[in-house]
């Protein structure tokens, strides 16, 4: 048999959203029983017997709600019983990891060049918001003592932004990995307490792959963004990455602890060049996806972690993810919108290279048409759901390297 199930759980809600893949009509009719830990869908030519992940536990008596819709199969919503602990985990983890100091190398994400060889900071800290200048009169009683200052790292310090982390270049300015190349565009961004101007800052970029992976802030300190960095322990052996996992997971990661941090669910994707690719509003960041596909060589509907699932397996897999709305504004799509939210003060800006914010685009895509066809547009807005599971630790490694 080839149906393959689709389970998303609201693990505050304990509710779920069960959609079982359209039958073939070959296949029918289908019996299909709910026990708290499986489901079983039983046709006149086979069974097939699909087992939820221990920390999943279906009510059966609660389900309801029942019709089938056409390219979608069975819908049935129902009552879920599901561990929250991870969950809960992967938000108190990030705000507590600055805490091992190590010595670190830094590689191309993309093609897995070394950039910085053996680096040790001796203090990682964390940026303060990118308002923050303007809100020292409000703390003072005399004139701005920080108004002619910026934020730059001394030697072995690393400043860590959301998007972006700064470390002090010194001899490492011409590192064996990368190349400095000065920009042409002419457009400036307020961050963090300095004024970048692409004209004046010089990219740097991969030697081996040519991928942008930062900016020149000063002529000793470097602006490297996180999605274009992989910092690993020295002797630690280095795994590549699917380009695409790695790219929406710290994306997801990204929204996941400004909205924790800030109360902040709105947020305007753009490139070092100034131009807004993406609007993103952030649903929720406490799904629970459950998945088990048929074939896959019949058809890619309902596997968005595809890569993650084993076709010979009676089991499911099961990951956190989040929810995103989003729009995409290329080529003025969606400009009335994307011009209201610039000047709303309640949406944050993320800043990326401009080619992420073109991958991102084609990832926001691909993922959306996995889904299935009633959940891939909501109030106009298209749906995005990405793992939070898989680079996890990833993204610790560069939070994780101060004492």
């Amino acid at each position: 048999m080839e149906e393959s199930v689709f389970l998303e759980i609201r693990r505050r809600l304990q509710s779920g959203l069960l959609i079982i893949r359209e039958p073939k009509a070959g296949n029918l009719p289908v019996v299909i029983t709910v026990a708290p830990g499986s489901l079983e869908i039983k046709s006149c030519q086979a069974c097939k017997m699909i087992s939820f992940p221990a920390e999943v536990r279906i009510v059966p008596s609660s389900c309801r709600g029942l019709q089938y819709i056409a390219g979608d199969g069975l819908h049935v919503r129902l009552q879920v019983q599901a561990d929250s602990n991870t969950s809960k985990e992967v938000i108190s983890t990030l705000s507590e990891s600055l805490k091992a100091q190590e010595r670190c190398i830094f590689y191309c994400q993309s093609c897995g060049e070394i950039i910085i060889k053996e680096r040790t900071f001796l203090r990682v800290l964390p940026l303060p918001s990118e308002n923050w200048s303007d809100l020292v009169e409000e703390w003072c009683c005399h004139p701005n003592p920080f108004a002619n200052s910026s934020l730059h790292p001394q030697n072995n310090d690393c400043f860590l932004g959301h998007t972006y982390f700064l470390v002090n270049s010194g001899s490492e300015l011409h590192v064996p990995g990368t190349e400095i190349v000065h920009s042409e565009t002419e457009h400036s961004a307020s961050e963090r307490g300095f004024t970048l101007k692409s004209k004046e800052n010089a990219r740097v970029i991969c030697k081996r792959c040519k991928a942008m992976l930062g900016e020149t802030v000063s002529s000793g300190t470097t602006k490297y963004y996180v999605t274009e960095m992989i910092i690993q322990p020295s002797g630690k052996h280095f795994d590549m990455i699917p380009r695409s996992q790695f790219v929406q997971s710290i994306i997801a990661q990204c929204l996941v602890e400004l909205s924790s941090a800030r109360s902040t669910f709105r947020f305007r994707i753009q490139g070092h060049d100034g131009k807004v690719y993406i609007l993103m509003w952030l649903l929720n960041s406490d799904t629970l996806l459950v998945e088990s596909m048929g074939n896959s060589a019949s058809s890619n509907v309902f596997t968005l972690f595809e890569d993650n699932l084993r076709p010979d397996s009676r089991s499911s897999g099961t990951w956190n993810a989040v929810k995103v709305l989003y729009h995409p504004c290329i080529k003025n799509r969606n400009k009335d919108l994307a011009d209201a939210w610039e000047n709303d003060f309640g949406v944050h800006p993320l800043t990326f290279p401009s080619k992420t914010c073109l991958e991102l685009l084609l990832i926001l895509s691909l993922s959306n048409a996995c889904l299935p066809p009633s959940l891939r547009c909501m109030n106009s807005f298209q749906l995005w759901i990405s793992e939070l599971d898989t680079l996890f630790q990833q993204r610790l490694h560069w939070c994780q390297i101060q004492k």
